[in-house]
């Protein structure tokens, strides 16, 4: 079996000795038009992946920045027939992987085979669904696998070393750590005095637990905190910072300058 892209996209980075990036932003935001000079200057300046919100109404796991964000784009009219019809109409212009992030439910009402035809169809090669446990994904992966889109699992500081090697059995992509017990940019995970033991330890325990890299996500809001994280893992994922970055007037390619 190939290595899905995502994958490869890290391991590409890890070749050069550092994190792979992975900016996150919610689509539409902050506007419909500039999101996507957004994507492209974050494509350009070096992103190895780029996560996209599908936003939703009731973001259980999101932290008020990026809730703020996507109801924000709500508002403006971004649904999942406008972020596949947009990206679609660039396939072939990224590239970063692509990775769409968000809730099961406005997949189930755009249906899950149709969903996973049409993503694909318009480039895109995983999919994190922040509200799908290990015991709901079979319907998933039955309309996902066929089309090659990767189911991208979710685990975190309590999640058992059980539980991560039944997630780690099929994974593919690559798998995302939630750094914290709660939602996402409310608070960091650690500061640049060092890393928790506890948060140390999970890492340890998800990288021995899955065949793909191990992305952090959740908390990060300053570039020395990677220098804490190498060896741990092989990726970043970064969104409330972007969004922040964004707010106060700055803007992707900035951002990643800073980064990198």
């Amino acid at each position: 079996m190939s290595t899905n892209i995502l994958t490869k996209r890290i391991e590409a980075a890890r070749a050069k000795g550092r994190l792979a990036l992975i900016p996150f932003l919610p689509a539409g935001y902050p506007d419909k038009k500039r999101f996507w000079d957004e994507i492209d200057a974050l494509d350009a300046s070096g992103a190895d992946i780029i996560e996209i919100g599908m936003p939703f109404s009731d973001p259980v796991a999101d932290g008020p920045v990026v809730e703020h964000a996507s109801l924000k784009c709500l508002d403006a009219g971004v649904n999942l027939k406008w972020i596949l019809g947009e990206l679609a109409a660039r396939k072939g212009r990224y590239q970063a992987g692509l990775v769409l992030m968000g809730y099961l439910n406005p997949v189930l009402q755009y249906g899950l085979e149709a969903f996973a035809r049409d993503a694909v169809s318009a480039g895109v090669h995983g999919v994190i669904l922040a509200d799908v446990p290990f015991e709901e994904s079979d319907r998933v992966h039955a309309a996902f696998d066929p089309h090659g889109l990767v189911l991208i699992p979710l685990v975190g500081l309590n999640t058992t070393p059980a539980r991560m090697a039944l997630y780690g059995a099929d994974a593919k992509g690559f798998v995302y750590f939630v750094s914290v017990l709660g939602t996402t940019g409310v608070r960091a995970s650690f500061d640049t005095t060092g890393l928790p033991a506890h948060l140390k330890q999970g890492l340890e325990t998800a990288k021995a637990a899955f065949p793909v890299p191990v992305a952090l996500g959740f908390g990060l809001k300053h570039p020395d905190q990677l220098k804490e994280l190498a060896g741990l893992v092989d990726a970043a994922v970064f969104g409330s910072a972007l969004i922040r970055h964004i707010d106060a007037g700055g803007d992707s390619k900035g951002f990643m300058q800073i980064w990198k």
